[in-house]
């Protein structure tokens, strides 16, 4: 399920919200330059490689982006302030060229009366820059901070407008036709005894549960099973810390201090429980320089997700549908910029062939700009037919970020000669220039929506439930469960 991102308001005094980092990679970075202030009490929180330039040349297009996806972004507040600090930039540097100037002239020989003119003159020089040091500090902050509300470009192919213009790319079966009344989850699951969300709820509060008997063994052979699929496609298994750095939350391009964040802060600690493991596995390789030949790096995690679900009511949300803790297996992948596209149709494909595998009726949508999170640039959503609630739900998306995130965490890779050179005469090693790589993210296996769509799909007249044969070895050979008494 998606992790949603409220829409940004860089002045409330809660907030701390992404930066913006371009959709498209680039070697020459006009990034924000780094300024020491001389006061040691000033400091700035992390910076991302933003090309501010290339907003700025392009800003038609981004315009357009901003309102596209529904952004609440200033634009024209961005492109003010970075103009703004260029000019500032340069009176930093020509009154440091005055310093500079003044201190090579006390070291020559001087006429009595010249020496204590040169020290005053650099006194004042060192208080001004002192004082325009700390304003460009203050200043850059002040446009990361907008900047943060802009978010990645969009695909060309992807379709404009609210969710409901979303496409239909790829329809699987068909709505199984029963004989019988059909039962939701939340009904089978209380005649089979298999959860409990009124003991969760004297426990734990509203939207948490108990799985119970054979919902224990199903939650198992899902992970085990999707687990197993996946890592026969290359995907390296890791289990991720759940509690991280808000920094790297942001850095994510989620947003741990909004109103209505999706995000649980510890209160006391700068440090958040994961909404889901792309967060952690994105900083995985965090501040470093990855050899084009390890790429692409293709990992699959199993993680508790935790998300408030801020503003989430109504029919559609009961039971296991929408929950604060649940189970997930996420696939991560950081690839080279020209393979990110079909990187993404890989991703999607193994979500396609999982859920085919288990006999659920699916659609896959190419969904609108509007829906996307800031992150994505494009992204695919499967919506399988659950006929205990009589609709489609989300039980699985795939997103290509392209360098969105790579820009904020610091991960690049370093080309071979042959690829960064035309000419191929580039000499190999540290000389040559560093890019950013492109992560992509796709849910394997959310536990709690694969568990409705078993339930409602595979339930059978008598009240009982048929396993699909891919799961039975992963719960000891079971074939069904039945009432308990």
């Amino acid at each position: 399920p998606k992790l949603l991102l409220p829409r940004c308001n860089p002045h409330s005094h809660s907030q701390q919200l992404p930066l913006l980092i371009r959709a498209f990679s680039s070697s020459a970075v006009h990034a924000i330059p780094t300024t020491t202030a001389s006061d040691p009490g000033l400091k700035t929180r992390w910076k991302a490689a933003i090309d501010f330039k290339w907003i700025r040349d392009n800003k038609d297009a981004v315009a357009a982006n901003i309102k596209n996806r529904n952004s609440a972004a200033n634009l024209d507040l961005v492109l003010h302030l970075y103009d703004k600090m260029l000019a500032l930039q340069k009176e930093v540097e020509r009154l440091r060229e005055e310093r500079n100037a003044v201190a090579s002239k006390m070291k020559g020989k001087l006429e009595p009366s010249e020496r204590p003119r040169l020290i005053e003159e650099g006194k004042n020089l060192k208080e001004r820059l002192a004082s325009l040091e700390e304003d460009l500090v203050r200043l850059i902050d002040e446009l990361q901070q907008e900047a943060q509300c802009i978010p990645n470009m969009t695909h060309p192919d992807v379709p404009i407008g609210e969710e409901d213009s979303s496409v239909v790319r790829k329809m699987v079966g068909s709505q199984r036709e029963f004989g019988f009344p059909v039962k939701d989850h939340l009904e089978l699951g209380k005649e089979l005894d298999l959860f409990d969300f009124d003991a969760a709820a004297e426990v734990s509060g509203s939207k948490f549960y108990y799985l119970k008997n054979e919902a224990v063994l199903l939650e198992m052979a899902l992970i085990n099973w999707t687990l197993s699929e996946v890592m026969k496609r290359g995907f390296t298994p890791l289990t991720t810390p759940e509690i991280v750095r808000s920094s790297v939350v942001e850095k994510c391009g989620f947003q741990p201090r909004a109103e209505t964040t999706q995000v649980y802060s510890i209160v006391g600690a700068d440090q958040c429980l994961i909404g889901t493991a792309e967060i952690p596995l994105g900083g995985l390789h965090m501040d470093s320089i990855l050899s084009e030949s390890t790429l692409p790096l293709k990992y699959v995690a199993h993680s508790h997700c935790f998300r408030t679900e801020a503003g989430a009511a109504g029919a559609a949300t009961r039971g296991l549908y929408r929950v604060h803790q649940f189970s997930k297996l996420e696939m991560f992948v950081l690839c080279r910029p020209e393979d990110s596209d079909a990187c993404l149709e890989e991703l999607i494909g193994i979500e396609e062939e999982l859920f085919a595998s288990l006999g659920f009726h699916f659609k896959t949508l190419d969904m609108a700009s509007a829906d996307l999170g800031a992150p994505a640039f494009r992204k695919f959503d499967v919506e399988a037919w659950m006929p205990g609630l009589g609709r489609y739900g989300e039980i699985s998306s795939a997103s290509n970020c392209t360098d969105y995130q790579s820009r904020r965490l610091g991960i690049r890779y370093r080309p071979s000669s042959e690829a960064s050179s035309p000419t191929g005469n580039q000499k190999k090693g540290k000389n040559t220039p560093t890019q950013f790589v492109h992560t992509l993210n796709a849910t394997a296996c959310a536990v709690p929506r694969m568990i409705i769509c078993l339930l409602e799909n595979y339930q059978q007249e008598d009240g009982s439930v048929i396993i699909p044969d891919p799961l039975r070895p992963f719960m000891g050979g079971l074939h069904r469960i039945q009432y308990k008494y």
